[in-house]
């Protein structure tokens, strides 16, 4: 029997480049575009969780537990992690951000593989030579070494996995990760069939 996976969303952060509009609520070939990223990951976790740090009631309509960060200041991913880490009851986590929405239907299958064979503590996922350290699988363990980078001042994720046991797993399709950040990106990328 393999562990159980958490699926954590990431929707903690203000959208400062969409004009500080909440990002996973914006509307992307018409559903929010949480609703995209909570349909791709679904099916591959045992669990949800959504981190959100402003219109919980409207993350809370997607049916799934809906945590803000402990850290406060909107402090990026890490402290998105850090809150799900806190809420996660599962030995794994796997977060995704909500403005991904051909986040892979593989993801975490490759991810725990690659995890398990190196007894790595985080796989992230890579395409070419630029990792995705916003899709990443973690085991729980790690929430004691990222609650100290935190309260200390880390942020940058790249410095965090730097003190872990990480292995990066490679993926073909760069389109996958596609992020949208801004309304032209949403609109482009609204136009266009994946």
């Amino acid at each position: 029997m393999s562990e159980q996976i958490t699926g954590l969303i990431l929707a903690g952060g203000m959208g400062r480049r969409m004009g500080r509009r909440d990002k996973g609520l914006q509307l992307f070939r018409d559903k929010p575009m949480a609703q995209w990223a909570i349909e791709r990951l679904q099916p591959q976790v045992d669990a949800i969780i959504i981190n959100a740090n402003q219109n919980a009631e409207d993350y809370a309509a997607f049916g799934f537990p809906v945590v803000p960060d402990e850290i406060e200041g909107f402090a990026g991913p890490l402290a998105g992690l850090h809150a799900g880490l806190l809420e996660c009851t599962t030995p794994l986590l796997v977060m995704v951000p909500c403005d991904s929405p051909f986040l892979p239907l593989d993801l975490v299958t490759r991810l725990r593989t690659a995890l398990e064979a190196n007894n790595a503590e985080l796989a992230v996922a890579k395409t070419g030579d630029q990792p995705h350290p916003v899709f990443s699988l973690v085991r729980r363990e790690v929430l004691d070494s990222l609650t100290g980078f935190l309260v200390t001042g880390g942020r940058k994720i790249d410095t965090w996995y730097a003190a872990l046991k990480v292995v990066e797993v490679p993926f073909e399709d760069v389109q996958a990760f596609a992020n949208i950040n801004t309304l032209e990106e949403l609109n482009l990328l609204s136009g266009e069939q994946s």
